[in-house]
């Protein structure tokens, strides 16, 4: 008989604190981060209100960067929610991915979705193409947490903080990708797609408009994707 995994025999409540803690390092992060949107969106023209309502309800701090980027070069709302929509995207594959692990039937598959984020994707995967759904909730929880409160500070209290590039808060948002990046350069192939993706987003982001680079550049996984196909078929043979 196979032995069950052993993220299978502890109880949810211990997958759960496991995924909190594991997602802790990027709740603080992700709050530094948004201390900076909520200070970048009232500069922008957001009320503080209304950033802190993008902010628990988006709860994607890449989709709100580009809107707010958009909004304040003079774009319009249309512009920014397509932007930030385009960004958003990559979240299909990922929940494609994440679906045949989560119980019940489509609403509450959607409903469990809804904590996909990309540190908690991450954390979460098994690395036999199966994910721990607790690990997930546990982490997206404490993330979401942190980021909601960043951006109530940076919203309320943005005027005593200054200028946030002053601050360096700008450089926790591609650090934070980054250590997710470095995370899954394991193999070969993963360090050619994100190479090949790097290529596609430098080339594309001086010419194309907010949002497509980052999605044009994700087109890179199918390369990946393309090369797991064919190994596992020389192995059937």
């Amino acid at each position: 008989m196979e032995a069950a995994s052993p993220s299978r025999t502890r109880t949810r409540r211990e997958r759960f604190v496991e995924g909190m803690r594991a997602g802790m390092p990027f709740a603080i992060a992700g709050g530094l981060l948004a201390l900076s949107f909520g200070v970048v969106a009232e500069s922008a023209g957001l009320s503080p209100l209304a950033a802190i309502a993008m902010s628990a309800i988006v709860f994607a701090g890449s989709a709100q960067f580009t809107a707010i980027a958009i909004l304040s070069s003079g774009g319009t709302v249309g512009a920014a929610v397509l932007a930030a929509a385009l960004v958003n995207s990559r979240f299909l594959p990922m929940g494609v991915a994440l679906g045949p692990s989560l119980p019940g039937g489509p609403l509450r598959r959607a409903a469990q979705g809804q904590a996909v984020v990309d540190a908690s994707w991450a954390i979460a995967g098994r690395g036999d193409g199966t994910f721990d759904r607790w690990l997930l909730f546990g982490s997206t929880a404490v993330q979401y947490v942190g980021w909601v409160g960043g951006t109530v500070a940076g919203a309320l209290g943005g005027n005593v903080l200054g200028d946030p590039e002053a601050l360096g808060l700008d450089a926790i948002y591609p650090a934070f990708f980054l250590t997710l990046l470095i995370n899954e350069l394991v193999s070969r192939r993963a360090r050619l797609v994100a190479g090949l993706g790097a290529l596609v987003a430098v080339v594309l982001v001086p010419v194309a408009p907010a949002g497509v680079p980052v999605l044009a550049a994700s087109l890179a996984s199918l390369v990946g994707l393309h090369s797991a196909s064919r190994a596992a078929a020389a192995e059937e043979r």
